[in-house]
Protein backbone atom coordinates (compact mmCIF):
# COMPACT_ATOMS: atom_id res chain seq x y z
CA UNK A 1 0.00 0.00 0.00
CA UNK A 2 1.64 3.49 -0.88
CA UNK A 3 2.50 5.84 2.06
CA UNK A 4 0.33 8.59 2.21
CA UNK A 5 1.80 11.93 1.99
CA UNK A 6 1.68 14.57 5.04
CA UNK A 7 -0.70 17.45 3.94
CA UNK A 8 1.07 20.95 4.40
CA UNK A 9 -0.41 24.66 4.40
CA UNK A 10 2.57 25.64 2.73
CA UNK A 11 3.27 27.99 -0.11
CA UNK A 12 6.99 28.93 0.28
CA UNK A 13 9.22 28.20 -2.60
CA UNK A 14 10.91 24.97 -2.62
CA UNK A 15 14.44 26.50 -2.36
CA UNK A 16 16.37 23.57 -3.45
CA UNK A 17 18.71 22.70 -6.26
CA UNK A 18 17.33 21.16 -9.54
CA UNK A 19 16.94 17.12 -9.47
CA UNK A 20 20.06 17.51 -11.62
CA UNK A 21 22.36 18.79 -8.86
CA UNK A 22 24.21 16.05 -7.48
CA UNK A 23 23.78 17.06 -3.68
CA UNK A 24 20.92 15.94 -4.38
CA UNK A 25 16.86 16.86 -3.08
CA UNK A 26 16.63 17.22 1.09
CA UNK A 27 14.28 14.94 2.59
CA UNK A 28 12.83 17.94 3.63
CA UNK A 29 12.55 19.77 0.42
CA UNK A 30 11.76 16.10 -1.65
CA UNK A 31 8.89 15.96 0.64
CA UNK A 32 7.48 19.77 0.15
CA UNK A 33 7.72 18.70 -3.53
CA UNK A 34 5.90 15.78 -3.77
CA UNK A 35 3.04 17.09 -1.50
CA UNK A 36 2.51 19.72 -4.70
CA UNK A 37 3.09 16.61 -7.11
CA UNK A 38 0.15 14.49 -5.95
CA UNK A 39 -1.69 17.21 -5.69
CA UNK A 40 -1.37 18.04 -9.29
CA UNK A 41 -1.53 14.50 -10.15
CA UNK A 42 -4.99 14.83 -10.96
CA UNK A 43 -6.52 15.58 -14.39
CA UNK A 44 -8.98 17.43 -12.68
CA UNK A 45 -6.87 19.26 -10.53
CA UNK A 46 -4.69 19.97 -13.41
CA UNK A 47 -7.80 21.59 -15.15
CA UNK A 48 -8.83 23.60 -12.33
CA UNK A 49 -4.87 25.10 -12.12
CA UNK A 50 -5.27 25.85 -15.71
CA UNK A 51 -8.73 27.58 -15.60
CA UNK A 52 -7.24 30.00 -12.80
CA UNK A 53 -4.17 30.94 -14.65
CA UNK A 54 -6.77 32.06 -17.45
CA UNK A 55 -8.28 34.50 -14.51
CA UNK A 56 -4.60 34.90 -12.96
CA UNK A 57 -5.96 38.23 -11.50
CA UNK A 58 -9.44 37.66 -10.47
CA UNK A 59 -9.43 34.22 -9.21
CA UNK A 60 -13.14 32.14 -9.53
CA UNK A 61 -15.74 30.27 -7.39
CA UNK A 62 -17.02 26.60 -7.30
CA UNK A 63 -20.25 28.14 -8.84
CA UNK A 64 -18.03 29.59 -11.49
CA UNK A 65 -15.64 26.42 -12.03
CA UNK A 66 -18.30 23.76 -11.30
CA UNK A 67 -20.08 23.76 -15.20
CA UNK A 68 -16.45 24.54 -16.81
CA UNK A 69 -14.87 20.97 -15.29
CA UNK A 70 -18.27 19.65 -15.81
CA UNK A 71 -18.25 18.87 -12.09
CA UNK A 72 -20.63 19.20 -9.26
CA UNK A 73 -19.93 22.27 -7.15
CA UNK A 74 -18.78 19.67 -3.84
CA UNK A 75 -16.76 17.53 -6.05
CA UNK A 76 -14.89 21.03 -6.98
CA UNK A 77 -15.13 21.93 -3.33
CA UNK A 78 -12.51 19.12 -2.33
CA UNK A 79 -10.26 19.33 -5.44
CA UNK A 80 -9.61 23.32 -4.19
CA UNK A 81 -8.83 22.25 -0.80
CA UNK A 82 -6.60 19.57 -1.84
CA UNK A 83 -5.00 22.22 -4.01
CA UNK A 84 -5.11 24.85 -1.31
CA UNK A 85 -3.38 22.46 1.60
CA UNK A 86 -1.01 21.89 -0.66
CA UNK A 87 -0.08 25.84 -1.29
CA UNK A 88 -0.84 25.75 -4.79
CA UNK A 89 -3.56 27.64 -4.46
CA UNK A 90 -5.23 30.43 -1.59
CA UNK A 91 -8.50 31.85 -1.93
CA UNK A 92 -10.38 34.93 -0.53
CA UNK A 93 -13.46 35.66 0.70
CA UNK A 94 -16.19 38.49 -0.82
CA UNK A 95 -18.76 38.24 1.30
CA UNK A 96 -20.58 35.21 0.97
CA UNK A 97 -18.67 33.56 -1.85
CA UNK A 98 -15.04 32.59 -1.53
CA UNK A 99 -12.63 32.74 -5.03
CA UNK A 100 -9.56 30.70 -5.19
CA UNK A 101 -6.31 32.26 -7.31
CA UNK A 102 -3.25 29.93 -8.04
CA UNK A 103 -0.28 31.08 -6.05
CA UNK A 104 2.50 31.77 -8.89
CA UNK A 105 4.84 31.55 -6.64
CA UNK A 106 4.04 27.40 -5.79
CA UNK A 107 3.99 26.61 -9.60
CA UNK A 108 7.08 28.45 -10.52
CA UNK A 109 8.73 26.78 -7.33
CA UNK A 110 7.59 23.58 -9.03
CA UNK A 111 8.98 24.68 -12.41
CA UNK A 112 12.20 25.65 -11.15
CA UNK A 113 12.94 22.45 -9.10
CA UNK A 114 12.31 20.26 -12.44
CA UNK A 115 14.01 22.12 -14.45
CA UNK A 116 17.55 21.32 -15.72
CA UNK A 117 19.26 23.77 -17.06
CA UNK A 118 18.32 26.74 -13.91
CA UNK A 119 20.69 28.73 -12.16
Amino acid sequence: MPKTLPMLLDSQPICCPTLEDPAGLSDEDATALAVRLKALADPARLRVVSLLLDRLGQGASTRELAPLLNLSEPTVSHHLRTLLESGLVAKDRQGTTVYYRVVPEAIQAIAVVLHLTCC
